[in-house]
């Protein structure tokens, strides 16, 4: 489902010049697409474009608006194609008493949110949840999405302080993800799991432009998608179980079942195999995993570390920290060009360049087993570098049942 752009295109001001009307002219054309042929990239692309600013090279012009609208695009995918999918263990794990001839509960812990853990469901054991999170886009890498102060191009005199013509960019960028998940125990130490996102997008954003300290509305676009994202499968195998420790290899695909026009998914799978390793206690467990994802967006380098702490059999304190090295994650830049027909003037356009980036986030919370074996989850997430496409602070909240 989605609900097409709202666009709309104002003249800065009234010249008489040549070009002036040729960019109006196309400005009106480029503002009013059938809704039907429009996505989120669409509407980016629109907004990221020069309209007003005389450049004398409109080629140069949307060459830099598709660089930073791919950019952008890019980094909103990073955040939505590759949603944390909770643990694939789920809460509860079992395992067989052999002296006793049942089953019981391998740990008092449920577990850390992200991370996975090397413990499994156990045999013929089942989980099924449904996790709801929530984003609002501040800023990217650095610079804030929504105060009016990201520039998009500007025309300068050579070597003055600040630019006599600019165009400045307000995005608002929201995101709801809903995740249906599955896990089960094949056997003792098999477990296969998928997970199917449903994303919605909003999208919404202004362009001004600001000529010898007058400010002049130039365009105001938004548009909502809403959609399945990218389908993830995965498996996980325990090799090793003894007393307090645990190592496990798996691994994990996601299927390109997202429209990738409206940056609902990447358009190719991807495959990331992972090794996790664990260390439980009687109050505390520490787990770790690695891994290397390859198609998607680029090949990819994840780890993750997390600590829980026990608080009673019903209470589990966790908090984790996640990193992910991409080596194509791109990064905004300004270019600076001479002006092809105006001697001493410069035009300033916000471009990117394709370089690696690296994303750490903390993330802290509870399990909270509520009732039989039914479990709540609440948690936060915050970046805590500043690459990429970030959201101040994300909430999750999972509810899990196992049976």
């Amino acid at each position: 489902m989605r609900r097409g752009p709202v666009l709309e295109i104002r003249p800065r001001r009234t010249r008489t010049c040549g070009v002036s009307v040729m960019t109006l002219a196309l400005s009106g054309l480029l503002a009013t697409p059938a809704a039907g042929q429009s996505s989120v990239s669409d509407v980016l692309s629109f907004l990221l474009t020069n309209r007003s600013v005389q450049t004398a090279d409109f080629k140069q012009d949307e060459n830099a608006a598709a660089a930073t609208r791919d950019s952008i695009s890019k980094l909103l995918l990073t955040e939505l194609a590759t949603v944390p999918i909770s643990s694939s263990a789920g809460g509860f794990s079992y395992r067989l008493n052999p002296a006793l001839g049942t089953l019981e509960r391998s740990t008092d812990s449920f577990g850390p949110f992200f991370t996975e853990r090397s413990l499994t469901a156990g045999a013929q054991r089942a989980s099924v949840g449904i996790a709801f999170q929530a984003a609002s886009f501040d800023d990217i890498e650095g610079r804030n999405l929504r105060d009016g102060s990201l520039v998009a191009i500007a025309g300068t005199v050579h070597g003055a302080a600040q630019p006599f013509d600019v165009e400045t960019l307000t995005l608002r960028i929201d995101t709801r993800t809903v995740t249906l998940s599955a896990n089960y125990g094949v056997t003792d130490r098999l477990d296969i799991g998928a997970a199917l996102p449903f994303i919605t997008i909003g999208l919404s954003g202004e362009r001004i432009d600001t000529y010898r300290g007058s400010r002049f509305p130039q365009a105001t676009a938004s548009i909502t998608a809403s959609g399945v994202g990218d389908v993830l499968v995965r498996a996980k195998y325990n090799v090793y179980r003894g007393e307090g420790k645990g190592l496990a290899f798996g691994g994990e695909s996601r299927l390109p079942t997202g429209d990738p026009q409206n940056l609902l998914g990447t358009g190719r799978a991807t495959i990331k195999p992972l090794i996790i390793g664990s260390v439980e206690g009687r109050r505390a467990t520490l787990h770790a995993d690695a891994g290397y994802s390859l198609g998607g967006l680029g090949r990819e380098l994840d780890y993750a570390a997390a600590l829980t702490a026990i608080a009673n059999r019903r209470v589990t304190l966790i908090g984790e920290l996640n990193g992910r090295r991409l080596e194509s994650l791109g990064r905004l830049t300004y270019i600076t060009e001479p002006h092809p027909g105006l001697v001493d003037i410069d035009t300033i356009r916000l471009s990117s360049v394709a370089e690696g980036g690296h994303r750490i986030v903390a993330v802290a919370g509870f399990k909270w087993n509520v009732a039989a074996t039914w479990l709540v989850s609440a948690n936060v997430i915050h970046n805590v570098t500043s690459a990429g496409l970030n959201a101040r602070w994300t909430p999750t909240f999972t509810l899990d049942y196992a049976f």
